[in-house]
């Protein structure tokens, strides 16, 4: 497969980004392609924020893959600098290909470029093959997380 370039996310990229999204049960209950404005103003909070990364795997001019990550200041754990990893999304004909690894590995270099301590993300408790997945790459189930929908 031709050569991955992994870059910031800009507004042109965010209808493959929100087509990625939809493209599974859990997702096609929350996203909404069909407007796209929303996503779009978002991108621009994201953008503004230095310490918000949503980046886009593109191979041959096409996006396949996007991630956000987020780096958080802290003072708990001798005041560690963490990073959690959100929303990651491998295009359907992408996955199997590597290419999620790949995108983690970017994910956690980046945070220890940013002098974080910690990688933490959270995966809905269906996805069993996401959870093969991030442990296949050394993370581990060590918390139990709570959601509160507002």
């Amino acid at each position: 497969m031709g050569d991955l370039e992994i870059r910031a996310a800009v507004a042109d990229d965010v209808p493959a980004i929100v087509e990625m999204l939809a493209d599974d049960p859990l997702g096609a209950q929350r996203e909404s392609p069909d407007d796209l404005a929303p996503y779009l103003s978002a991108l621009e909070r994201l953008s503004a924020d230095p310490n918000q990364r949503l980046v886009v795997a593109v191979r041959e001019g096409r996006v396949v893959g996007t991630l956000q990550l987020t780096i958080i200041p802290g003072l708990s754990r001798r005041g560690a600098t963490r990073s959690i990893v959100e929303g990651v999304r491998i295009h359907a004909d992408e996955r199997g290909s590597g290419l999620g690894t790949e995108l983690i590995e970017w994910a956690i270099e980046e945070s220890r470029g940013q002098g974080c301590q910690l990688v933490q993300l959270t995966s809905d408790k269906t996805r069993a093959d996401a959870h093969r997945f991030y442990e296949r790459l050394g993370f581990t189930a060590s918390h139990t997380g709570f959601k509160l929908q507002l």
